[in-house]
C-alpha cells in the first residue's frame, strides 16, 4: 500500500471544487496513520534543522480553509515536534487600522520567515480574494476605494496578479511556497461546531459570528475555487487535502512539507580546512586539561 500521498492533492490544471473530494476514503487506517505521523514528525525535525543549519531558504506554509476545517489542530499536530526557534507562526486576523493605512500585501511581507526559517501562515493574503470578495464593503476598510461599485471584474483581476507577483517574487528570492486548502464538507463543518456548542471544554472555540458566514458556504467555496485556480502556478502550487478526517490531512500535510525540503536540497554547512584544524586544536586544549 502507497502510505506517500504529497502528490495526490496537487492542483494541476483546471480546479473544480465540486469534484474534489473532502473525505479519505483509502485503506490506510486511522491507527496506522497515527504511526506514520510519528515517523514523519521525526523527518520534518531533522529536514527542519537542516534548513536552519544552511541558512540560505526560507519556507513559507499557506493555510487556508472554513471555520473549524483544522487549521490550529493542524499547525499543532505537524508541527510540535520542530524546534520553535527554526519556525514561526502567524495568524491574520481582521487588519487594524495601522494596516488598512497601506496596501493589502503589507502585513504578509512583515510576516514573511527570514532565510532558514519555517514561516507558517494561518490564513493570509488570500482573505483578501476570499472573506474580501464575499464582503466587498470591506475593503472600503483601505480608503482607496470609493464605492463598492468599484469592485468589477477589473478588479479582482488585478488582486489575482498582485498576488501572483508577491509570489513570484519571493520564490525568486530564496522563499520556497507551499500553498494548502483544508477542503471541509459544510456536513462536517456543522458537525464540529455543534461539538464546540456540546462540549464544554471546546465552547470557547465557539463564535457566533461563524453562523453568518457558514450561511454564505456556497459563496466561499466559489472564490476558493476561483482564487485557486489563479494563482496555482509552478512557483506556489496548491495542495487541496479531504479535511473531513483530520488525522488524514495532517499525514498529507506533513508529507508535502517533507518532500518540498527534500527538493530545496539543504545542507549542512562544511568547514574549511583552516576550521577544521581550528576544531582539532580546539579538541587537543580540552582533551589536556
Amino acid at each position: 500500500m502507497n502510505t506517500n500521498f504529497s502528490d495526490d492533492f496537487l492542483i494541476k490544471g483546471k480546479f473544480s471544487i465540486k469534484k474534489t473530494a473532502t473525505a479519505y476514503k483509502g485503506k490506510l487506517t486511522k491507527e496506522e496513520g497515527a504511526q506514520l505521523l510519528i515517523r514523519e514528525k521525526e523527518k520534518l525535525r531533522e529536514l527542519q534543522e537542516r534548513l536552519y543549519s544552511d541558512g540560505s531558504q526560507s519556507l513559507l506554509v499557506v493555510l487556508q480553509a472554513m471555520d473549524a476545517a483544522g487549521k490550529d489542530s493542524m499547525i499543532e499536530h505537524v508541527f510540535g515536534g520542530v524546534n520553535p526557534q527554526g519556525c514561526n507562526v502567524t495568524s491574520f486576523k481582521t487588519p487594524s487600522s495601522r494596516e488598512y493605512s497601506h496596501d493589502f500585501l503589507w502585513r504578509h511581507y512583515l510576516a514573511l520567515p527570514p532565510k532558514g526559517m519555517i514561516g507558517i501562515f494561518n490564513r493570509s493574503h488570500y482573505e483578501s480574494v476570499l472573506v474580501c470578495k464575499v464582503h466587498p464593503e470591506y475593503n472600503l476598510n483601505e480608503k482607496t476605494w470609493k464605492s463598492v461599485e468599484d469592485f468589477d471584474g477589473k478588479f479582482w483581476e488585478n488582486r489575482y496578479e498582485s498576488i501572483r507577483n508577491f509570489e513570484k517574487h519571493l520564490a525568486q528570492n530564496g522563499t520556497t511556497i507551499i500553498k494548502i486548502f483544508l477542503h471541509v464538507s459544510k456536513d462536517e463543518q456543522k458537525k464540529r461546531l455543534l461539538d464546540r456548542i456540546n462540549e464544554p471544554d471546546k465552547n470557547w472555540k465557539f463564535s457566533s459570528a461563524d453562523l453568518p458566514e457558514r450561511a454564505l458556504f456556497d459563496q466561499y467555496m466559489e472564490c476558493y475555487e476561483t482564487a485557486i485556480n489563479e494563482t496555482a502556478k509552478d512557483n506556489a502550487p496548491w495542495y487541496v487535502l479531504p479535511a473531513d478526517n483530520k488525522w488524514f490531512a495532517r499525514i498529507a500535510a506533513i508529507q508535502i512539507i517533507i518532500d518540498t525540503l527534500e527538493k530545496m536540497n539543504l545542507k549542512y554547512p562544511e568547514l574549511s580546512e583552516e576550521e577544521k584544524q581550528g576544531l582539532e586544536e580546539s579538541k587537543r586544549i580540552l582533551e589536556s586539561e
